[in-house]
């Protein structure tokens, strides 16, 4: 095998293995107060398309805008960073998350750190779309159904809570 097949085949197998360490340490996370087991199953395509993004300079790639402002509540927790791509707003594919959410954490030494995943359809007077057996909250963006997946930062909430306990956002 020449030089350059060999370290094609070595980049395959980290994004692989990458990916999959990604879909087997976030399982667990959730696994006491998670979904049925089968969404894992269902959310693995959500993972993989997803997982290139854990380092944010690479959203912008992928058409998600950067926003500076990190969304909290008080009495709930912490959303974090939105990055949004207008291309995926009102898509329910598991594939193409409209949003993608970054926190800051002290022990992050090169940014934000992907922890969140989020769908984003435009209330237009349907019903409230449904993805992974999960029905998207509405208003929590007024005029808009959405629903967060954390998938890269265990959340005490739910998997498919707003808001995360553990994500805080700066003091101004």
């Amino acid at each position: 095998m020449s030089p350059r097949a060999q370290r094609s085949a070595v980049q395959t197998a980290l994004a692989v293995a990458t990916a999959a360490a990604f879909a087997l340490t976030a399982a667990p996370a959730h696994a006491a107060t998670g979904p049925d087991p089968s969404v894992w199953t269902q959310l693995s395509g959500t993972t993989q398309a997803t997982a290139k993004y854990g380092y944010e300079g690479s959203a912008a790639a992928g058409g998600y805008a950067r926003t500076d402002t990190c969304v909290a509540d008080p009495a709930e927790g912490g959303m974090g960073y939105h990055y949004v791509n207008p291309a995926n707003i009102g898509s329910v594919d598991p594939q193409k998350p409209a949003a993608l959410v970054y926190a800051d954490g002290s022990g992050f030494t090169d940014g934000r750190k992907l922890v969140a995943v989020e769908w984003v359809v435009k209330d237009s007077g349907q019903a409230a779309p449904t993805l992974f057996g999960q029905t998207f909250q509405k208003d929590q963006l007024p005029g808009y159904f959405t629903l967060h997946a954390w998938l890269y930062k265990p959340n005490s909430a739910g998997l498919f809570a707003s808001w995360n306990p553990e994500v805080v956002c700066p003091t101004v």
